[in-house]
């Protein structure tokens, strides 16, 4: 069997394997990855395990978007729960035309590595894009003067609403005040959409 390095981006570099059959392949390749990525076992088990149509999917967006680990074992985690609830292989819920869109793209790969997890999580949890929407449209509506910003929790893993005053002079953090105070209602209302209670 004969080992190719490839040299990448950021000094990496991918493992290509030449004259081994075709599971053979993938299955070294996907090791040799998770070896440079110091992917813990449990994550290469999951990986393995898959059918080869999956197993090769999902090693080519890992090396076409460059995943890093902690990105593997999310996208690993998401792809399993989809299969078990949607009754699919993953290679199917890589073929989506989303993922398709992402993994063809010309953007940088940091960028697509990141969107490839979104994606996947919106579709694991469909609520969670829902309810995301929601939000960013209430937060556009309070139309904030330059200065102040709201932002919601990542991945609305929490109930707290982040609010930043930017000031220079005592009049803006006069009008940011006054500007926060007239939108108490709308705001309260985010925080209860946050939390649930809408």
């Amino acid at each position: 069997m004969l080992w190719r390095r490839r040299a990448g981006m950021n000094g990496e570099s991918d493992l290509a394997i030449h004259g081994a059959t075709p599971g053979e392949n993938i299955d070294e390749s996907v090791r040799a990855l998770a070896c440079a990525r110091h992917l813990p076992q449990p994550h290469l088990d999951r990986w393995l395990a898959m059918n080869e149509r999956s197993r090769a999917a999902f090693l080519e967006i890992a090396q076409t978007l460059r995943l890093r680990t902690g990105q593997i074992t999310a996208a690993l985690e998401l792809l399993e729960e989809i299969s078990v609830r949607d009754a699919t292989d993953c290679a199917d819920i890589l073929a989506a035309p989303e993922i398709a869109r992402i993994r063809l793209h010309a953007g940088s790969a940091p960028a697509r590595a990141r969107e490839l997890i979104e994606t996947l999580r919106a579709r694991r949890f469909p609520r969670l894009r829902e309810t995301s929407t929601r939000l960013a449209g209430a937060i556009r509506e309070l139309r904030l003067p330059r200065g102040i910003s709201v932002v919601l929790p990542r991945e609305l893993r929490s109930d707290v609403l982040t609010i930043t005053v930017e000031v220079a002079r005592v009049a803006e953090l006069d009008g940011a005040i006054e500007a926060l105070a007239a939108r108490r209602a709308a705001i309260a209302r985010i925080i209860e959409m946050l939390g649930g209670s809408e």
